[in-house]
């Protein structure tokens, strides 16, 4: 060899050396420069230590179930890596990261294969270096150059994390912060939409699954139906991985990926789940909580982002069972209300001119949220009126699912009018808590409220609290007897107007009834006349006393009920009378925690005697006539009834005390309903007073809402787990009033006896 061939060939070597060295340290140099922050800012220790990530605010129900969550961007709710099953760590592992446990956040064997084969043969990136993509990196850039910077971002922030954090922290922390779609950011949020349940319950299909949609949540999703086949396929390539790294057999994987796909999709945005209605009156009042306890540095709590979890008082099995009840009986209903206004040529409206129709119609208009967009947009009234006469595609309500339809927004006012609406909330009468509150038939297409938010008139279901008063006042005995005749009481004994007459359902009258018999046939003239023994203020002061907080005048027509009132005041004092006089004010919270689990607030109800322990009996046991022989009879009816009656037989055969109530022309019907332990209220009619059925077979309380609280008790009767009673009322000791009417005629019959042996002695 040469002289000149040698030279050029050491040349050759000093060159392939040279750019090796200067290659690596140029790389050393890159790493070198990221980590000093200037190819980009990078986090810092305490960033590393506290990332931070939204939030979402947690609602767990009082039998530990999360029933919905607030947040803007992310549901996100962490979790600790205890709450992880272990099929789902190895399913991921095994796929995303074989040697996870070996490297120290970059795997350099992955690296290398990746960059001989040039992608082809799968990534490299790690666990640890997707967390840090998660967390700190923003979306990948399609420019190479940034790209490239970026992915060495990433690998630097990868290094200090596996030096910050443990690789069970590490796994914990990048499934708590992956986006899996449709709402689900996070393993726990993607466990209970994917599959309506807790991650730890996850069996081994749905974890690989769940690793599957790691690659793209969306390419790969098991609820998109042009994902599907993609999603098994890629969960059968992570039960091959798993079999590769030995966590399953041969046997075990070719019986796994048999398997058809199957998920339980249970959507979580703000209008699904349940207690919809429940969680915007919450929402509400944790906003203004918020205003009320800022944190200690002075800063609003924001119940998007800051991860509090909420303890409410709501029963997560008996607010399902009261929203099943309300689905099953209205959604029948509402057939009859259609068939029975095919005729009208003004439905759904009853007794009403055109142009209080156009101005119903017209209200509607301006408080939608259509007419508010355009009005804030500048529209004229010309242009908003053009719109709302034009055709355009829409999704309605429907009680068979919502549909797709055209039609313009002027025929889906009137079309959502056609709609019974109804509400009903149950409480707890010894501790105050709220077990189900159900605020409309849907919360996606009905968002006015019926539990807290509406006021109706309230009927004859405001008479308990007459024959409660009477009963305190001046110790009246349920078989006390008062002619069944009309009644007048004059106008200046109230300030009123003019005399009061009221007249009887049907206009029938004639001879005594008891208090018992009044009240169970809903007699006016019977109630008129004991308002005018205690005086109307009394009344009201007890109603008031009891949980009623809307203001209203003390006049003879409260009788009747002629005061609008909402579901939950007139629930709320019939509570009293089930906790023996005592008045519990209603809660619905009873603890905010913040995201580290620090009690921020608790919450315990205000108590005060209202009725003597007797009067509440004696007044429970007038009520318990009405479900025994009055208007709430059919819920003890073991025959079939019309149709229109949902879940008939009832065949209740405890002790109930209730009331109906009808207002006028059957624009409102309620059922209050009481057993020991619970008080549940229901009422149901149309948006507006002049939607209603024309008679009282349908219109009635006794048809419009008895029902809805039949099958939701019976449904609770049924889950033994939530200990409803069937007890009998307790008799209190020193029951001085006698309620055993039976007994009470043979002793008025003893002492007219002796009356006439004292007379013939006297003769």
């Amino acid at each position: 060899m040469s002289e000149k061939k040698t030279i050029s060939f050491r040349s050759y070597i000093k060159w392939f050396w040279g750019l090796l060295l200067g290659g690596i340290l140029s790389i050393c140099l890159v790493f070198l420069f990221a980590s000093w922050g200037v190819l980009g800012k990078l986090p810092t220790f305490e960033q590393l230590e506290n990332p931070q990530n939204d939030l979402a605010t947690e609602i767990i129900s009082s039998d530990g179930k999360t029933i919905g969550k607030y947040y803007l961007k992310a549901n996100r709710t962490p979790i600790k890596y205890k709450d992880l099953p272990d099929n789902l760590v190895k399913a991921l592992v095994a796929t995303e990261d074989e040697r996870f446990y070996e490297h120290s956040g970059i795997d350099f064997r992955g690296l290398a294969r990746a960059i001989a084969k040039l992608g082809k043969g799968g990534g490299a990136s790690t666990i640890t270096q997707q967390l840090a993509k998660n967390l700190f990196t923003k979306r990948a850039s399609s420019n190479k150059i940034k790209r490239i910077i970026q992915k060495v971002k990433e690998w630097v922030i990868a290094v200090r994390l596996e030096r910050q954090y443990t690789k069970k922290e590490i796994i914990t922390m990048y499934l708590n912060t992956q986006d899996f779609i449709f709402n689900a950011v996070g393993i726990r949020s993607a466990a209970r939409i994917y599959f309506g349940k807790e991650p730890k319950d996850l069996d081994l299909q749905e974890s690989a699954i769940i690793v599957a949609m790691l690659k793209n949540p969306r390419q790969f999703n098991p609820n998109r139906k042009i994902s599907k086949k993609k999603s098994l396929n890629r969960r059968n390539v992570v039960f091959a991985q798993m079999l590769k790294n030995g966590f399953i057999t041969q046997q075990e994987k070719d019986s796994l990926q048999k398997l058809p796909l199957k998920i339980k999709f249970t959507p979580e945005s703000h209008s699904d789940g349940l207690a919809t209605y429940f969680r915007e009156h919450l929402k509400k009042f944790l906003k203004d909580w918020a205003k009320k306890n800022p944190k200690a540095d002075g800063e609003l709590y924001d119940i998007y982002k800051d991860g509090l979890k909420v303890y409410v008082t709501i029963d997560s099995r008996m607010q399902q069972y009261a929203e099943e009840a309300m689905t099953e009986h209205m959604s029948n209903l509402q057939k009859y209300f259609f068939a029975e206004h095919k005729k009208n040529k003004n439905a759904p409206f009853y007794d009403i001119e055109r142009d209080d129709i156009r101005k119903i119609i017209n209200r509607a208009k301006t408080n939608s949220d259509r007419y508010k967009r355009m009005k804030a947009a500048g529209k004229s009234d010309k242009e908003i009126e053009k719109a709302f006469n034009t055709k355009t595609d829409m999704t309605v309500f429907s009680w068979k699912g919502d549909r797709d339809t055209v039609m313009t927004p002027y025929d889906s006012i009137r079309y959502y009018k056609y709609f019974l609406r109804s509400g009903l909330v149950s409480i707890e009468p010894q501790t105050g808590h709220i077990k189900a509150w159900v605020g409309g038939i849907n919360n996606k297409h009905f968002k006015y409220e019926a539990v807290d938010q509406q006021k109706r008139q309230v009927g004859s279901t405001f008479k308990p609290f007459v024959y409660a008063t009477a009963i305190n006042q001046l110790k009246r005995s349920p078989c006390d007897k008062l002619p069944n005749t009309p009644y007048t009481i004059p106008k200046e004994k109230y300030g009123m107007d003019d005399d009061w007459t009221p007249k009887n359902a049907g206009n029938k009258y004639g001879g005594e009834l008891t208090l018992q018999q009044a009240l169970a046939k809903s007699v006016n003239v019977i109630t008129a006349r004991l308002i005018d023994e205690v005086s109307p203020i009394n009344v009201a002061r007890l109603a008031k006393s009891a949980g009623i907080s809307t203001e209203f005048q003390a006049n003879p027509s409260i009788a009747l009920g002629a005061i609008d009132l909402t579901l939950l005041e007139m629930t709320s004092a019939y509570s009293t009378f089930a906790n023996k006089g005592m008045r519990v004010t209603p809660i619905f919270i009873t603890q905010i925690e913040d995201k580290n689990g620090t009690v921020l607030e608790t919450f315990v109800p205000k108590t005060k005697e209202v009725l003597s322990e007797e009067s509440a009996y004696v007044a429970l046991n007038l009520m318990e006539g009405v479900t025994k022989f009055g208007s709430g009879a059919r819920l003890r009816s073991k025959y079939t009834r019309p149709k229109f009656i949902t879940g008939y037989p009832y065949e209740f055969n405890n002790a109930i005390a209730g009331k109906t109530g009808t207002t006028q022309n059957q624009s409102d019907g309620w059922f209050m309903g009481t057993v020991p332990n619970l008080t549940t209220g229901v009422w149901t009619g149309g948006e507006d007073r002049s939607i209603h059925f024309v008679g009282l077979d349908k219109g009635g309380g006794a048809s419009m809402s008895l029902p809805t609280w039949a099958i939701f008790m019976r449904k609770c009767y049924a889950d033994k787990s939530l200990k409803i009673s069937k007890a009998d009322f307790e008799e209190p000791s020193d029951l001085s009033i006698n309620v055993d009417c039976k007994k009470h005629e043979e002793k008025k019959d003893e002492k007219k006896d002796a009356e006439k042996v004292q007379n013939a002695d006297d003769f």
